[in-house]
């Protein structure tokens, strides 16, 4: 059970939390067990916000990550040696009927970052080493498998790429021409270490080049 200190100057500092297995039981009431709990919270992986920690997950994994990132840190994943790593998530396809599939867009690439001591920044920023682009890419509900790997992709830029963009979202399109093909799961911790290496833009990487790939029609 995680505890609590108090520093001299009165602050409430939590302890590091102890990793949950699933069977803890909620005490004090018949309420069931932590599993019970993960089960109500995180029913369906094709949700945004679950499909979402998914993408972190598989990032996560791939370039062997020690622990979650604290909620309010202001890029996702850190890997062991040290790199920022923002990802950000789409797909065709969403849990609610659908007249035509979905735009694909990853937004918020840019944002306030917010500390306990200082709160929130004065001025938006660029603030990962790498940005991930996952895509789910099922386009009917009957081949959707949240279970298999295999049905996303990913772009990878460094911050440099991103950043010469000026841009806070970008679709589908544009996120092809700043990161090139695609990679599968078993080469993305390779193509994020090698991103992280290239701190320069790619020729052409402009906020008028992406402007102007973002007015083009988008060729999902």
């Amino acid at each position: 059970m995680s505890s609590e200190s108090t520093t001299p100057d009165g602050r409430h500092t939590p302890a590091e939390p102890t990793p949950l297995a699933g069977g803890e039981v909620f005490r004090s009431a018949d309420a069931g067990t932590v599993l019970d709990f993960w089960r109500y919270a995180m029913p369906d992986l094709r949700t945004n916000t679950t499909r979402g920690l998914l993408a972190e997950f598989l990032v996560h994994r791939a370039v062997g990550a020690e622990q979650r990132n604290a909620e309010w840190e202001s890029f996702d994943v850190l890997a062991p040696d040290g790199l920022k790593i923002e990802v950000k998530t789409s797909a065709y396809l969403q849990v609610w009927e659908q007249h035509r599939l979905s735009e694909i867009r990853f937004s918020r690439l840019r944002g306030r970052t917010w500390t306990p001591e200082d709160g929130d920044a004065a001025e938006q920023s660029y603030h990962a080493d790498v940005y991930v682009f996952a895509l789910h890419t099922a386009r009917t509900h009957a081949a959707y498998d949240p279970l298999d790997v295999g049905q996303w992709c990913f772009h990878v830029a460094s911050r440099a790429l991103v950043e010469a963009t000026g841009q806070a979202s970008l679709g589908l399109a544009s996120v092809r021409r700043l990161c090139g093909e695609p990679v599968d799961y078993g080469e993305l911790a390779e193509r994020i270490r090698a991103c992280a290496l290239r701190p320069l833009p790619l020729p052409g990487a402009t906020a008028e080049s992406v402007d102007a790939v973002e007015a083009a029609p988008v060729d999902a």
